[in-house]
């Protein structure tokens, strides 16, 4: 990270663990706020960490600083139960002879009335949890119990929420569930959240910061949108290649059921979205659904058309594909092309040209 570091709102984790076969060697600072993810294929060290930043692996010679104070170093060890964390696991563990309502309210009991940064109301509607307070877990969809796990967290006053792949023993309808209320956590509350995921549309939805894991170490960690289009990490080279463009929500066109996004690079259009104008949103581009052009384009179907700057020009794991990086704003595009288009249009570094992406394509 550049610049100055303020070390109060920072989160400062260095561990080594060495279990023959698997070393995890690490040495991060991490934001204080939002959500940081600690991303990378199963096996590279994510729910490793994510149990030494939590206590739960007492590991020697370990340091971890949290917003300035001492959890662990050289001389001293703050234990789990002591640290003012929540830690969601992959599995929803509720207490299954309580009601939802009870397994909320036994979070609740682990802080004192003054420690509580969110109370059982709050929680509860930020989590919809009101229809399902009376219901015991195992009459609970897989993403309610996980909502309900999520509110027991809460609910026990954390300065820091742990979720070690919440949604990965969930199916698609059931995480498409519980996405948008984790995005409603990020919004409303100021708690930093570290979330592990190896699932990258997750994580190109909620995080603003990723730590990048690889066979124990960390291969790159920085803003999200910077680390998705970085040309020189593999998450550029993959089929799921993508880039991510915070947007304003503009206006709607109810004729055609489309919504306007305006931000500094232009105007992009998408399918309807129940969203209020003036809200803030992020849309994920695939690079494979971008299109260069060196004029605007006449009598196409295509919606979205914007200015941009050819950045670089990468080889692509496919011999006959390349990757562009293109600039618009201040934002950057990913755009996956075959090597004919790109000695056709004689792109080069610096040169300008326009950005096509279909509007059914934008999520």
């Amino acid at each position: 990270m550049n610049g100055p570091v303020n070390e109060a709102a920072t989160i400062e984790a260095r561990f080594r663990v060495d279990r023959g076969a698997f070393v995890l060697d690490v040495d991060l600072r991490i934001p204080g706020r939002g959500v940081t993810a600690l991303f990378g294929r199963s096996g590279s060290g994510k729910t490793t960490l994510l149990r030494c930043l939590a206590g739960l692996e007492r590991i020697h010679g370990g340091r971890l600083r949290f917003m300035g104070e001492a959890w662990q170093d050289e001389r001293s060890f703050l234990p789990v139960h002591r640290r003012p964390l929540g830690y969601v696991f992959q599995e929803a563990s509720l207490f299954p002879h309580l009601r939802v309502r009870g397994n909320l309210a036994y979070g609740m009991k682990r802080v004192p009335e003054t420690g509580r940064r969110v109370d059982f109301d709050e929680t509860v509607d930020l989590l919809g949890l009101a229809e399902l307070l009376g219901r015991y877990p195992d009459e609970l969809s897989g993403g309610q119990r996980q909502r309900a796990a999520l509110g027991r967290a809460l609910l026990t006053g954390p300065r820091l929420l742990l979720m070690d792949e919440p949604m990965a023993s969930l199916d698609a309808a059931s995480k498409a569930e519980i996405l948008p209320y984790i995005e409603r956590l990020h919004d409303r509350l100021s708690i930093p959240v570290v979330y592990v995921s190896h699932a990258i549309d997750e994580v190109a939805r909620i995080a603003d910061h990723m730590v990048l894991l690889e066979d124990g170490r960390v291969l790159a960690e920085g803003p999200l949108a910077e680390m998705l289009t970085r040309g020189d990490l593999p998450l550029a080279h993959t089929e799921t290649a993508s880039a991510v463009i915070e947007a304003v929500v503009a206006r709607h066109d109810d004729r055609h059921h489309l919504t306007e996004l305006e931000f500094d690079g232009g105007t992009l259009v998408v399918s309807r979205e129940e969203i209020e104008p003036g809200q803030w949103v992020r849309v994920r581009v695939m690079a494979r659904d971008v299109a260069i052009n060196l004029a605007p384009p006449e009598g196409t179907s295509v919606l979205n058309c914007l200015p941009v700057r050819v950045l670089d020009i990468s080889d692509d794991p496919h011999p006959g594909h390349v990757l562009v990086r293109l600039g618009v704003a201040d934002q950057t595009l990913l755009a996956r092309i075959t090597r004919r288009s790109l000695e056709r249009l004689r792109l080069e570094p610096g040169m300008e040209a326009h950005a096509l992406i279909k509007g059914v394509a934008l999520t």
